[in-house]
């Protein structure tokens, strides 16, 4: 280890509070961060070079187990429905027990940043206990230039302590698993569980709490942009194809998850990504394929064969929700500067399990609205432990987990830059068709590719338009290259009764879901909503 980092490492974290630490480890690369994960038994690497790690018995966020801190600035700004409340008594005793759990070990830091954008960036310095997280940050984050670190000064910490267990009793918690994040102090504290994708999210919850103040958009969603200089942008939940379809080799690449939209345009949060790779194959996601093997990624939750090392994508054993964690520049066409102009289209991403949405449809601003609110898709059997056949899921924004605020400022904000910009909006499905999950198919990839390329190069713009009996939107009746039935979802069905009772039950889904917000949205809005009385 360099003896100046690991002085400069100390000064650090003393400067935070930590005592009698062993060693730090500050600013390791990738090559030193394997060899000590390695070294450690953390991990293993896979055929091809990727390092691969399993996250135990958390392999997935623990929402349940996420806490605020509720002070004098969030008591007012905080939408407390959404987001559980902790006080700063107990977070003082977290923090405090955090620093004893330290004390005598080995932590790993890196001085990262969250926003592409130096306006609206947040410098965020991550400690670890293990190797490999410290290497998933900063994959995922976006890293500083050597010539920056001097001067690098952080805003807010992160401290990841899988082997610490909390004491709901002590700390103010639901089990021994934490993530308790205080706004004040710009500090978040991860404990009990190695699932890593904890730190990025609270990266993201940070930023969508201080830039909707200063007038930007933050959102989860993809972002790409075509050679024309025509940015759009993909809101989804998980496993609706947010990565997938934004790395699209006709178009560069500006991020996978997590952007800002501000008065110059938009702005990656992130310096890398972090797809889903159940299932990944070189002929459906060449790039996102290659960028999972190769050295400087990490894998979770893969299973391995034993002795070749070679991952299997397929396997399921483990989890779902496998993933990897590779720098953005892994994809040969991503953006160099994670930032782009004003996007020319906006797609709203659904995998509608119950299979009665049609692939695309054309929305207008109050319709996308009422979308962008509603943050609608379908988990299956297999997805969450104990699911069995089709449950909606909507997550308000597409990001419901991640938001501090009430949904209103976010969709206020993003409803006043598609005025003002004259945005494109489309709600594109790429669930099932002809019939539901385990009757029908899932929507073609091809089918999805094409749809979109029309939407994005405009000529869908052109298509006649039928109005959907149901949703009200307004889908395509012809699409060059898409065979024409399935552009009408009910023709797709070889029950036609079936489908009318299942799309009618959806639309009352929506309607039960989208209560709590007729407070907070105009008439347009409210009239955006699906209506039972078209298909009557």
């Amino acid at each position: 280890m360099d003896t100046i980092g690991q002085f400069n490492a100390a000064q650090g974290a003393e400067g935070f509070g930590f005592r009698k630490l062993k060693a730090v480890y500050w600013n390791l690369e990738a090559p030193q961060l394997y060899e000590e994960s390695l070294r450690r038994g953390e991990s293993e690497l896979a055929r091809g070079g990727a390092l691969c790690a399993d996250t135990g018995t958390h392999t997935g966020r623990s929402p349940k187990d996420k806490f605020t801190v509720r002070d004098a600035l969030t008591e007012k700004t905080v939408w407390w429905d959404n987001n559980q409340a902790m006080t700063p008594e107990h977070f003082e005793a977290l923090l405090g027990d955090f620093i004893a759990h330290a004390e005598g070990r080995e932590l790993f830091a890196q001085d990262l940043y969250g926003g592409a954008d130096p306006a609206h960036r947040v410098k965020a310095r991550v400690y670890t206990e293990m190797a490999w997280h410290s290497l998933f940050i900063r994959n995922l984050l976006i890293r500083p230039a050597r010539s920056e670190i001097d001067a690098y000064v952080p805003e807010m910490t992160i401290v990841d302590l899988p082997s610490f267990k909390a004491d709901p009793a002590r700390h103010g918690c639901r089990s021994e698993t934490v993530i308790a994040i205080d706004f004040s102090r710009k500090i978040v504290l991860i404990g009990g569980s190695a699932y890593a994708g904890e730190m990025k999210k609270s990266v993201f919850t940070y930023l969508n709490f201080v830039l909707p103040t200063k007038g930007v958009v933050p959102m989860h969603c993809s972002a790409n942009v075509g050679p024309k200089d025509d940015p759009a942008i993909f809101f989804g939940l998980s496993g609706t194809g947010k990565t997938t379809l934004s790395a699209d080799p006709e178009r560069t690449l500006i991020g996978d998850d997590e952007h800002g939209w501000s008065k110059e345009g938009i702005f990656n949060f992130e310096g890398g990504c972090y797809a889903k790779t159940i299932r990944l194959s070189a002929e459906a996601e060449p790039e996102i394929y290659a960028a999972s093997l190769r050295f400087g990624t990490v894998l979770e939750n893969t299973v391995r064969d034993p002795i070749t090392r070679e991952v299997d994508f397929d396997d399921e054993s483990k989890t779902e929700n496998t993933r990897s964690a590779y720098p953005l520049d892994f994809i040969p066409n991503a953006s160099r500067t994670g930032r782009a102009g004003i996007p020319k289209n906006i797609v709203m991403l659904t995998a509608d399990a119950f299979g009665v949405m049609p692939p695309i449809a054309k929305l207008t601003p109050a319709e996308a609205m009422y979308h962008f609110l509603s943050g609608y898709t379908a988990k299956v059997a297999g997805t969450e432990r104990g699911l069995t056949g089709v449950q909606p899921e909507f997550s308000t924004c597409f990001g419901s987990p991640f938001l501090p605020r009430h949904p209103s400022e976010y969709a206020n904000l993003l409803r006043d830059f598609i005025a003002k910009h004259h945005v494109d909006c489309w709600l594109v499905n790429t669930g099932w068709t002809g019939g539901q999950y385990g009757t029908g198919r899932r929507m073609p990839i091809r089918v999805t590719r094409r749809l979109l390329s029309a939407a994005l190069d405009g000529s869908l713009n052109r298509a006649d338009f039928r109005r959907d009996p149901y949703f009200g939107f307004a889908v395509p009746t012809s699409v060059p290259g898409v065979e024409p039935h399935i552009l009408y979802p009910v023709k797709t069905w070889a029950d036609k009764a079936a489908f009318a009772e299942t799309a009618k039950n959806l639309t009352e889904m929506f309607a039960k879901n989208f209560a709590k917000f007729e407070a907070h949205v105009d008439d347009a809005v409210k009239a955006a909503a699906p209506s039972n009385s078209l298909a009557a």
